[in-house]
């Protein structure tokens, strides 16, 4: 059992930033043949940021992602085995997170009144009905670049902006809709890049002050140029 436990935090990353590129994918595009694409972003990003707080918890210990542990006298033996987590365990609900990832880690969710709202957003949607005058889409992207974007860059170094399944030049595709929407994410190395040489810029109707900071953020991320090494004068003895 110990050696499954091992993998448990790996695992969990690696199926949240899944998650979370899948629910970029469905707000940033549309699918003419599912008109449902804005609502299951939201419930891709939720469920996102669920697994990803998870898996930080995790590397601490993985027991420390469930709320209730099988019983001794639920176990088919002896010893707490792997399937019995999977049958009789119980995990954190998405409520609960914030405080169950500060009391082991000592660090806190970005934006938690925003990691609420979308928890109730995401409740609504999956119980009823979206709110027939809000964008879902908004709302995922909202959330991701506010609460898991910070999320994932302090604790991996990763940047949400990195992660979409449209193959190819999806930093392309995306920038009008960052744009657009006024969502300034953490600018990555592959993200700069790629807008540098397009020679990508906000245009005259950007909001107010977008501009400036995307440059003063390509300018973070991309590459520092290196200095030419100075020759070195050989002194003659």
């Amino acid at each position: 059992m110990k050696r499954e436990l091992r993998k448990v935090p790996a695992n969990m990353l690696s199926l949240g930033l899944g998650a979370l590129t899948h629910a970029l994918r469905l707000s940033f595009y549309a699918d003419f043949d599912n008109g449902h694409w804005g609502e299951l972003s939201v419930l891709n990003a939720a469920h996102a940021a669920e697994i990803l707080i998870k898996a930080r918890i995790a590397a601490e210990h993985p027991f420390l992602v469930f709320e209730e542990l099988p019983r001794s006298t639920q176990t088919k033996n002896a010893n707490l085995e792997f399937d019995d987590l999977f049958t009789k365990g119980k995990t954190i609900d998405y409520a609960d997170l914030p405080e169950r990832l500060w009391a082991v880690t000592g660090e806190t969710v970005p934006n938690l009144e925003l990691f609420k709202e979308f928890g109730r957003l995401r409740n609504a949607i999956q119980h009823f009905a979206s709110h027939p005058k809000e964008d879902p889409r908004e709302k995922t992207l909202g959330f991701v670049f506010g609460v898991i974007d910070p999320f994932i860059n302090k604790q991996w170094g990763l940047f949400a902006i990195d992660y979409n399944e449209e193959m190819g030049d999806h930093y392309e595709h995306i920038f009008d809709s960052l744009v657009a929407r006024d969502i300034r994410p953490l600018i990555s190395p592959d993200a700069a890049e790629a807008w540098s040489n397009l020679g990508y810029k906000p245009g005259a109707t950007a909001p107010a002050g977008y501009a400036k900071w995307f440059e003063d953020a390509m300018a973070r991320a991309l590459p520092k140029p290196r200095a030419p090494k100075a020759r070195q004068k050989h002194l003659l003895p």
